[in-house]
């Protein structure tokens, strides 16, 4: 009966999972991010070539008018830039009005303090002309980050698509589902922890990925999935995790370690009549979150198009959460197949 009452509670868990949350629907940047930041520069100097060549009609004077409205816009374009970094986790939490609204009013107020203080001008025509053109800027850096961010919504579909297309594969479940009747006999309390480890895994699966996971959430879901394995692979599947400098309160992406260690063991272990070892590292470097998956390299090719897909989507959800900050790249060498995944470190807030 107890089992009876919990299984509408799974339901509607599942049916929530798909609700966007309110952070999502309002598409804030996050301007901690290095490629943030290089968007934000680049933009500057873009809007400023732009308007130096609609100022100056003469092409013998474009080199000196690009100099003498760099030495203007340069230093309050880094100080803007240095700001926005700084109040990042701050700005994070505003609706995009109220972070609009934030954005112009930084930009005005470093406009105003370079040209008053570093680079009075002339006459009261340029102190004006740089406030408009601040002003202008500004709107323009936020609405081209409110396009980007709209745009990438399809992507966020697609790629938690793919995700759960890459991830419920039938030979999984197959297996899954062989291994729970090669012991339903002989051991049934290891039978009712593999069906909860399913319940959950697949759970997870169905869950929104567009949201941030701690990781020790995520190591818990490929330790049942890693017990799932077991079932069939016996002594064959040995893993070392080397957790001792891990911070298990690091977010990360939904789905990303244990697509690893699947294609680990598909690819390293399931081959090989032999025993086979598969290592898992996670260090805290920095302000970056550092891990290494290996396993043994199978002189066997099989679904190596599957792998490279797997790594690709991998890749392609680490870009739509980091931008250029979280790198996946992948060795074979002695033997052995090695991938690592580097992302900044984010942790849960309390």
């Amino acid at each position: 009966m107890a089992n009876a009452q919990e299984r509408p509670k799974i339901i509607k868990q599942s049916s929530d999972a798909t609700a966007i949350p309110e952070r999502l629907r309002v598409l804030v940047p996050d301007f901690r991010n290095l490629g943030a930041m290089l968007r934000v520069l680049v933009l500057g100097n873009v809007l400023m070539l732009v308007t130096v060549l609609i100022r100056t009609p003469e092409l013998e004077n474009l080199g000196y008018a690009f100099l003498f409205l760099a030495g203007r816009v340069e230093l309050p374009l880094i100080m803007f830039a240095m700001l926005l970094f700084m109040l990042g986790p701050w700005l994070a939490h505003l609706s995009w009005r109220d972070l609009t609204l934030s954005m112009v009013s930084l930009a005005l107020g470093v406009t105003i303090i370079t040209q008053s203080w570093l680079m009075p001008p002339s006459s009261h025509d340029a102190y004006l002309r740089g406030m408009l053109w601040a002003l202008g800027s500004s709107l323009c850096a936020m609405a081209y980050f409110r396009w980007r961010q709209i745009s990438q919504l399809p992507a966020l579909g697609e790629a938690r698509i793919l995700a759960l297309t890459a991830r419920i594969r039938p030979h999984f479940f197959f297996n899954c589902i062989n291994g729970v009747l090669g012991v339903i006999r002989t051991d049934p309390k290891r039978v009712e922890q593999a069906l909860e480890s399913m319940a959950e895994l697949f759970r997870e699966l169905m869950r929104d990925a567009r949201e941030l996971v701690t990781l020790g959430d995520e190591i818990d879901l490929c330790n049942r999935y890693l017990d799932l394995e077991r079932l069939r692979l016996g002594d064959r599947l040995n893993v070392t995790w080397e957790l001792k400098h891990a911070p298990l309160n690091a977010q990360v992406p939904p789905l990303m370690l244990q697509p690893l260690l699947e294609n680990a063991v598909c690819h390293g272990i399931e081959p090989n009549p032999e025993p086979g070892a598969i290592s898992v590292r996670i260090v805290r470097r920095g302000n970056m979150l550092d891990m290494r998956i290996t396993n043994p390299a199978c002189k066997v090719e099989r679904r190596t198009t599957g792998n490279r897909m797997a790594l690709s989507n991998i890749r392609e959800r680490l870009a739509l959460f980091f931008d250029v900050e979280a790198t996946l790249t992948t060795e074979e060498q002695l033997g052995e197949f090695r991938v690592r995944v580097r992302i900044p470190l984010r942790r849960e807030e309390k």
